[in-house]
């Protein structure tokens, strides 16, 4: 990891820029494969997985006696595990359900919004070496506390047509009701426009590599609504004195192991504690399976020694990170002053993986510095909130005269009739 002492805020901008990878010509693989399945629906998706993912059947969803035959494949305790993090999960996001009151604007206008769910939810989970079994709670559970009617999950499955029995067992504990065998863009070519097979999402939600990405913006280009700007994972931490330097490394890897192209950030004022840290890391690193990926990404990280704790919460809202551990002893304190950040973790006991997986927080999170502006997935990106207002004669009559100025001064003069022609006899019932 690269060490930088004392940078000058005009360095900032420098310092905290994402990794930028030589990129493939994505817009036309994405717009060719787009076109392919809006012509051809289920053959297509079917020819793309034969040569993407080597699956070669001709069977898109998942029947039900597959997915309970592979369910029971999963190991009881990671069964148990599952469970009690969607206890969680469903807790924490049950309670963002809002109930919504009447508010009265002035006396005979009555305002008030009501919740909606959306109808239908397509939800992409990455299958590969490291299936995310943990998304599909993360998306399906509030999901479901939405109340959206339709939820269905397309990944990838391996060569003889299997979906990992992780990935289905989660899904039935979410309350998922289908499952495809689609990955890639030609997975959210199908959710877009829809096949024989799968039907079109009125919303898509799911990580994924740059083809995925690539495929969720255009289908949003197109019409269709996504969940939010997504990119390699990332973790910014804050540690004084107090922290301990192999949970740092520790914290570190867990998001170097992502992918080569993640980010990794340790912010101090402690000298000391970035050699120390420097040495948990080297210790740490061969006993992961995926070492050789952290130690990519760990080419672009940084240890940054600061001034103090003011400057270090300064540098953090600069980069907006999409996980934020405050490793000190009084993260409340720091905590007060943080703008942007995705997800934030409090004091030396709240590792990032517990939000990652079993807190109760949803990990699906803004990237590449979106956290300036936007929050995590949470109910409310499942449902969408129904403005309602209801006026009494009465009402209308003392602010029609309002609303007459109004849409008289824009020249919107049938806007200025709608009020007015309910107001010439007044004995009508508004």
């Amino acid at each position: 990891m690269k060490i930088v002492e004392y940078p000058l805020k005009s360095q900032w901008d420098s310092l905290f820029s994402r990794p930028v990878f030589s990129q493939v010509p994505l817009e036309k693989t994405v717009r060719r494969i787009f076109r392919a399945v809006a012509s051809e629906g289920d053959k297509a998706v079917l020819r793309f997985g034969k040569e993407f993912d080597r699956y070669s059947g001709t069977r898109l969803e998942v029947s039900s006696a597959a997915w309970n035959e592979q369910v029971c494949n999963v190991d009881s305790d990671l069964k148990a595990a599952i469970d009690r993090a969607a206890v969680n999960i469903r807790r924490f996001h049950e309670a963002q359900l809002r109930h919504e009151k009447k508010i009265e604007t002035e006396p005979g206008v009555i305002c008030r919004r009501e919740i909606r769910p959306i109808d239908r939810v397509g939800l992409y989970i990455p299958g590969g070496s490291a299936p995310l079994f943990s998304t599909v709670l993360m998306l399906g559970i509030p999901a479901s506390v939405a109340g959206c009617r339709e939820l269905y999950v397309c990944t990838p499955p391996d060569q003889d047509g299997k979906v990992r029995p992780e990935i289905l067992y989660a899904a039935k504990v979410a309350g998922i009701q289908r499952i495809f065998r689609a990955g890639g863009i030609q997975a959210i070519a199908a959710m877009n426009y829809g096949t024989e097979s799968i039907p079109p999402a009125d919303k898509i939600f799911g990580p994924g590599n740059q083809y995925v990405t690539a495929a969720k913006q255009y289908a949003q280009y197109l019409g269709t609504a996504i969940d939010l700007p997504a990119g390699p994972s990332e973790v910014l931490v804050i540690a004084d004195e107090t922290a301990r330097p192999r949970w740092l490394a520790a914290d570190l890897l867990s998001q170097a192991e992502h992918g080569p192209d993640s980010q990794v950030i340790l912010i101090t004022w402690n000298k000391e504690l970035i050699r120390y840290v420097q040495t948990e890391i080297e210790d740490l690193l061969p006993q992961i399976p995926r070492r050789e990926i952290a130690r990519k990404a760990l080419q672009h990280a940084r240890m940054i020694l600061c001034r103090d704790a003011g400057e270090a919460v300064a540098m953090a809202n600069a980069y907006a990170p999409e996980h934020l551990i405050l490793a000190v002893i009084d993260p409340e304190r720091l905590l007060n002053n943080i703008r942007h950040a995705g997800s934030v973790f409090l004091g030396h006991f709240t590792p990032e993986s517990a939000g990652d997986y079993a807190s109760g927080t949803n990990h699906t999170l803004p990237t590449r510095g979106f956290a300036r502006v936007y929050g995590g997935v949470s109910t409310e990106n499942f449902i969408k909130m129904m403005t309602i207002q209801e006026i009494s004669r009465d009402g209308l009559k003392s602010l029609g005269p309002v609303i007459e100025t109004m849409a008289g001064a824009e020249k919107l003069i049938a806007h200025k009739l709608a009020v007015s022609v309910r107001l010439e006899n007044e004995n009508t019932s508004g």
